[in-house]
């Protein structure tokens, strides 16, 4: 009986239940990108990634660099290389689906990436300063590829607004 009580009802110890404390720095910038705004008289809110990513690509990129940020904290804080890799996803879709034009804004509205990885550190995490060598290698490809899909997005974006604006046929 003291077996059960020790591992818990789902089989995992008490350590696994507990929440890493995080610094109140990364929970303001979550807070401001994806809660700062209340729609009065419901609990919806938005934040100034919403916000911001009104702006076609310029607005999505910065606040990818921002998301960016709060994945590096989840090394920091010893976060499984696994969680680390769905947080990336979690920016990744937030990013690429932000991009197409009104159906990403609204998007941007509704997935809230940010405070989905923070949820994800404040569960998954070991503990500040756990972050391995291999664990920054890992997130700095991570981030490098993110950054790719970046760089190909607006590439993109500005070819089709060549053919647009020049009404050419791009071949």
């Amino acid at each position: 009986m003291e077996e059960i009580e020790k591992r818990g009802i789902l089989g995992m110890s008490r350590k696994e239940h507990t929440q890493v404390e995080i610094e109140e720095g990364l929970d303001n910038l979550s807070h401001y990108l994806d809660g700062l705004f209340r729609v009065p008289g419901t609990g919806w809110r938005f934040g100034l990634d919403a916000l911001i990513g009104l702006i076609p690509n310029v607005g999505d990129t910065i606040t990818s660099f921002a998301s960016f940020y709060i994945l590096l904290a989840g090394v920091r804080y010893g976060v499984p290389k696994i969680t680390l890799l769905r947080m990336a996803f979690n920016i990744g879709l937030d990013y690429v689906v932000g991009t197409i034009p009104f159906i990403g804004d609204a998007f941007d509205f509704i997935w809230r990436s940010n405070k989905q990885n923070m949820d994800l550190i404040r569960t998954r995490a070991t503990g500040k300063g756990k972050g391995t060598t291999s664990d920054y290698i890992f997130i700095f490809g991570i981030i490098g590829l993110l950054i790719l899909l970046l760089i190909g997005s607006i590439i993109a974006s500005g070819v089709i607004l060549y053919y647009v604006f020049t009404s050419r046929p791009l071949i």
